[in-house]
């Protein structure tokens, strides 16, 4: 069986057509660069399995694309990396269809792979209160960063991608302004989308506290555009930085690190807005979900949480009953 690896390289006109794929989602879905990249390695990949079969993706019947799928499981990839791989086969085959580059579609009626049911990691209220005091007992520049940063994401729950490539314009404010006034800020999230998210008077706060300081991180830059500044790599600090600083805080908190990342605190942000009454067309606007069913998740977190304290602490739950 063939092995669907880059190894065999994909023809000319299959790279052609790959490369018109991607210039449309970027034109016409607004794409990020690390979609466009994910889709392109992804059907590059394919492309290759293509050639390494004497095909090309104009041509390829059905049942040798779900040779390509069985391969990919016979190599032990994972069901989640197998049914992200078919979804863009699915938008790829789709676009040939619809350019009249193939006369059908052969990926509509394949099957995508079940994926086990995963709810998102979340903190409880009383685990972020804890990483909020940890943060707010270190008064040094990076502390007072450390803390505008888990303010601002937990509070307004950003992605951790929307939070480290913050603009200061973002926040309404100049370069040299170290006073936030502005209850929204505008955040640009997936598909290039602009939304405004309410700032509440907490992460005013420490965020024009780390205005104050933002000039170290200044390095040898004069100004920078970033709210985050870094003098290395994209010019702010990255998401794989925040993540390690996250972690040090949660050992100083004495919380497990294992137990979440940073996108966790915008789980616990959606899901504790949940159970405190509020509506769920409101956190979808708040988190920038295109579709209702991507928030959904967090009623049945919010419901498993619910259920679990009901039965723990009402006088009929089971732990209880004995006792009435």
């Amino acid at each position: 069986m063939a092995r669907p690896t880059s190894v065999v390289k994909t023809n000319r006109e299959d790279f052609l057509l790959v490369e018109q794929f991607i210039e449309m989602m970027v034109s016409e879905r607004m794409a990020s660069s690390g979609t466009v990249s994910a889709y392109k390695r992804d059907l590059l990949g394919f492309s290759g399995y293509c050639s390494s079969v004497g095909e090309n993706v104009c041509k390829i019947s059905r049942s040798s694309i779900e040779k390509y799928i069985a391969s990919l499981n016979a190599e032990g990839v994972s069901v989640s990396t197998i049914a992200r791989k078919l979804s863009v086969l699915r938008q790829f085959f789709t676009f040939l269809y619809t350019e009249k580059h193939r006369h059908d579609d052969p990926v509509s009626t394949i099957d995508s792979p079940k994926l086990p049911k995963r709810l998102p990691a979340v903190l409880t209220r009383e685990d972020v209160l804890l990483l909020l005091e940890a943060a707010r007992s270190d008064e040094s520049a990076k502390g007072i960063r450390l803390q505008a940063m888990l303010e601002l994401m937990y509070g307004a729950g950003l992605r951790v991608s929307e939070l480290v490539s913050l603009k200061l314009s973002a926040l309404q404010v100049r370069e040299g302004r170290a006073n936030v006034d502005a209850d929204f800020i505008i955040v640009r999230g997936k598909g290039n989308k602009e939304r405004m998210v309410p700032l509440h008077d907490k992460a005013k706060q420490a965020l024009s506290h780390y205005l104050d300081v933002r000039s170290q991180f200044l390095g040898n830059q004069k100004l920078s555009p970033w709210l985050f500044p870094y003098h290395r790599a994209v010019g702010y600090i990255t998401r794989q930085q925040f993540g390690v600083m996250l972690k040090e805080l949660a050992l100083k908190a004495q919380i497990d690190p294992a137990k979440f990342s940073p996108h966790t605190l915008r789980h616990s942000f959606a899901t504790h807005l949940l159970e405190g009454g509020a509506d769920l067309r409101v956190i979808q606007e708040l988190l920038g979900h295109s579709d209702i069913s991507t928030t959904q998740i967090y009623t049945h977190i919010a419901g498993d949480r619910l259920n679990k304290l009901v039965r723990e602490h009402h006088p009929l739950g089971k732990k209880n009953k004995e006792q009435v």
